[in-house]
């Protein structure tokens, strides 16, 4: 049985009148009357009882009506998804992002596909650094990631996103956690909680970069994988730490963020695969560059 077969059997099976039927499906009778005569011929079965009066169901056509009606309920569900997918509002996109956009980017990007996007799947996964985010476009993994620029290999773009401050965060009873500013220099004898150098994430470098233009290299370092982790080892007393100012929105109790006298920056950026750019990623990525505030 034919699709178009079975849309013209269950137009007739409901009104039990050809030219009402005929009607309905915008064609002629004659047309309706041959397109049942021959779906009658090839199942080998009478499907409707009909008199100059009345037109109705005989028992074969009554078991036919769900099973067409079932083939024309999946077709119609089917031509919706092909159509989501062809303009991404439904598809699977992962992402994953460094520590630092885990606490102000993730949550924005979860919740606004979320509301516009509500047939797409999203997989989301945060606190993991740059080097492990490509790796992770180039098997796959993710489809878009939010990292630190660098070297990229082939095969990986990047789109800028934004340029973030840094601060420095302090334990709250550090001498200088009250102050408006503090100077990286002021810094100099500090034990440094920081990224790690393998696998070698981004801030690793650029904190070491702050220091050496300050003057001196830190005389102790405690490296921790996770943001959260290096936030909480600083409000226990381990050391001092720099971070992009967007950590600010992970209040913990013992830690204080203050800003920097000099202009320390690190950039943020969008990665993607070279030829991964379904309709459905790139309805994300635009999405991703919406909730990154500057």
């Amino acid at each position: 049985m034919e699709l178009r077969q079975a849309r013209y059997f269950l137009a007739l099976a409901e009104e039990c009148h050809f030219g009402r039927a005929a009607a309905r499906l915008h064609v002629a009778q004659p047309a309706l009357s041959q397109q049942i005569k021959q779906l009658e011929r090839e199942l080998g079965i009478s499907l409707f009882h009909r008199s100059t009066r009345r037109v109705e169901l005989t028992e074969a056509g009554r078991h036919l009506t769900g099973y067409a009606r079932t083939l024309v309920t999946e077709s119609d569900r089917a031509r919706v998804h092909m159509t989501e997918l062809a303009t991404g509002r439904a598809g699977r996109v992962s992402l994953g992002f460094i520590g630092t956009a885990t606490y102000d980017v993730l949550p924005r990007v979860a919740r606004t596909v979320r509301a516009e996007l509500p047939r797409l799947s999203l997989e989301l996964r945060g606190e993991l650094l740059s080097p492990q985010l490509v790796d992770g476009l180039l098997t796959g993994a993710y489809d878009l990631t939010v990292l630190r620029p660098g070297d990229h290999p082939e095969g990986v773009h990047v789109t800028p996103l934004r340029t973030e401050p840094l601060v420095a965060v302090l334990p709250a009873h550090h001498p200088l956690a009250g102050e408006p500013r503090v100077s990286v220099s002021a810094l100099a004898h500090e034990t440094f909680v920081i990224h790690p150098a393998q696998p070698r994430s981004a801030m690793h470098d650029r904190v070491l970069a702050a220091c050496a233009r300050a003057g001196f290299q830190p005389k102790s370092l405690v490296e921790v994988g996770e943001t959260a982790t290096l936030v909480v080892l600083v409000a226990a007393g381990h050391g001092v730490a720099l971070v992009p100012e967007a950590v600010q929105s992970l209040r913990l109790d013992g830690a204080t963020y203050v800003p920097l006298a000099e202009s320390e920056t690190v950039d943020l950026v969008l990665g993607r695969r070279a030829h991964r750019n379904t309709p459905a990623v790139q309805q994300v990525a635009e999405i991703v560059q919406g909730c990154v505030r500057p």
